[in-house]
């Protein structure tokens, strides 16, 4: 079960934003990832629990942030209830989508479990339903993801395989590169691994 601690920065002016505790598992039915969000003042910011099916389809979200929260699952495409801080307020959405993103490496895991890109594979479009920091506002965006490599490294721990995925944004065109070692995110855009205690899961 990796554990361990992600610093998520700005990508276009690196400050910090929050720090992100973590540890996932695959099990029985998929893969499920759990995390504590600590803003740079040390408050606690939020949290994330998604757990996936074993063909990568979010079959449970929970997101807290600034008191919002998200539930959410595959149904009918994707469909989440936002419940604001005071309680009072729950809109339901439902998006004709694939799965959901967000600031979290757990989604960036997520798609690619979903996708299951090969090296020789085409790039792959993919609908996803993005909650935005602070307020977990819905949002719909279109991505292409391609596997432009796959690499073995030896370590103390044996082999590690590093998957590098090249991500589109449709309605931008920016392109970036996401480098993955099993459920554990190496690199990313305003993605830092700073520490972990035990070697990414090998998915089956």
């Amino acid at each position: 079960m990796p554990r361990g601690r992600y610093a998520l920065h700005d990508p276009h002016d690196h400050t910090l934003l929050a720090e992100e505790h973590f540890h996932c598992a695959p099990g029985p039915s998929g893969w499920r990832y759990v995390s504590q969000l600590t803003a740079p003042s040390g408050d606690h910011s939020g949290s994330v629990d998604l757990a996936l099916d074993e063909l990568g389809r979010p079959i449970r979200l929970e997101l807290h942030a600034a008191s919002w929260q998200v539930r959410g699952a595959a149904l009918d495409g994707v469909t989440w209830v936002r419940t604001d801080p005071t309680g009072t307020e729950a809109t339901e959405g439902n998006v004709r989508a694939h799965a959901f993103t967000g600031t979290s490496p757990a989604f960036l895991v997520a798609t690619a479990r979903l996708l299951r890109l090969t090296p020789s594979a085409p790039a792959t479009r993919v609908r996803l339903v993005a909650f935005t920091d602070p307020v977990l506002a819905p949002r719909t965006l279109d991505q292409s993801w391609a596997l432009v490599s796959r690499e073995t490294h030896a370590t103390d721990n044996g082999p590690l395989t590093v998957d590098a995925y090249q991500v589109t944004a449709l309605d931008t065109g920016e392109r970036y590169e996401v480098h993955l070692a099993g459920d554990v995110v190496l690199a990313a855009p305003g993605v830092e691994l700073e520490h972990l205690e035990s070697p990414p899961s090998v998915f089956a």
